[in-house]
């Protein structure tokens, strides 16, 4: 039995076939729809979620699937003092898999320890979201045809945002990989993200302080939202929360075929105007919402599969 909890989890001969997999269920729908028919998905989010969530449960649904689960700790038993452990000892007698996401880094992890069967990580906290990852990497194969020899920039929260940190991983074992820090200095790239997985991969990577700088440069640009929910300091936040805004001036100054990703949900760091602009082409932060639907399906049926255990009695924890 395999768990997804980080990106490197999987190899990149794994991803390319998830990748590959991915693109023949966009052109072949109807093949794939009774692939899982008569498996049970949990989706057990501990943390608001809006396009997760409904893309996980749109995934199964599609594939002939079945969903179970909650969209709020305040409805589970969590609220009684129930660990995670304990949570998904149980959830793992109804489902097949399990969904989750959660504000605390690690949870998804220990949860795996204890599970009977495969957990997704599908966001825990500011260390990773492996499945956003593998969206994110489809989205650059369809826009630009390759994952190697491109020029990344990352721009706004990179200290919290957990999609950032996944896709450097991710991005870090292909060739010719260069990126560039876009960020204030409060919220830059944790250290440990620079030596353990930059440094150590050899990766090209530099910080500046403004867009205007490097637009001509990026093959992709990777735009963030800052995150109020990570902040202690309300005032820190209100600081920040403006420093880096898109807009279609900006745009100007990009390669005519620079892509735009976005995890969302977006705020007010990509104007309006960008969504109007005909300078950027292949801006694709929307079409990655329906994407996800696609990639988040890939792990249901492409690794081993659980059984699910019928129990009569009671499940002693």
């Amino acid at each position: 039995m395999r768990h997804l909890i980080d990106t490197t989890d999987i190899s990149v001969a794994e991803v390319d076939h998830i990748i590959n997999t991915a693109l023949d269920i966009i052109a072949n729908r109807e093949k794939y729809r009774e692939v899982c028919k008569g498996k049970k998905l949990a989706t057990l989010f501990y943390e608001p979620s809006t396009r997760t969530r409904l893309s996980f449960t749109s995934a199964m649904m599609e594939l002939g699937g079945n969903v179970l689960g909650f969209s709020d700790a305040a409805s589970s038993s969590v609220t009684k003092g129930e660990t995670v452990a304990d949570t998904v000892r149980v959830i793992g007698c109804f489902a097949d898999i399990i969904a989750m996401r959660h504000s605390k880094e690690g949870a998804p992890l220990v949860a795996s320890h204890y599970s009977e069967v495969p957990i997704i990580n599908a966001g825990d906290g500011s260390h990773a979201h492996p499945t956003q990852t593998l969206t994110d990497l489809l989205t650059i194969t369809r826009e630009l045809g390759h994952l190697d020899n491109l020029t990344i920039g990352f721009c706004g929260d990179l200290l919290y945002g957990r999609t950032v940190h996944s896709l450097i991983k991710a991005l870090s074992r292909y060739e010719g990989t260069k990126i560039v820090l876009i960020a204030p200095d409060s919220l830059r790239l944790p250290d440990y993200i620079k030596h353990d997985i930059c440094d150590k991969n050899g990766i090209e990577y530099r910080e500046v302080s403004t867009l205007e700088e490097v637009m001509g440069e990026l093959d992709i640009l990777y735009m963030t939202r800052v995150q109020q929910e990570r902040f202690t300091d309300l005032d820190e936040y209100e600081r920040v929360k403006d420093c880096f805004v898109l807009d279609a001036a900006k745009m100007r100054g990009a390669k005519e075929r620079m892509a735009v990703l976005h995890p969302l949900p977006r705020v007010n760091e990509i104007a309006i105007d960008v969504d109007r602009t005909h300078v950027q082409p292949t801006s694709v932060r929307w079409r990655m919402a329906s994407l996800y639907v696609w990639l988040s399906s890939i792990p249901f049926w492409s690794g081993p599969r659980s059984r699910l255990r019928l129990r009569r009695h009671l499940v002693s924890i």
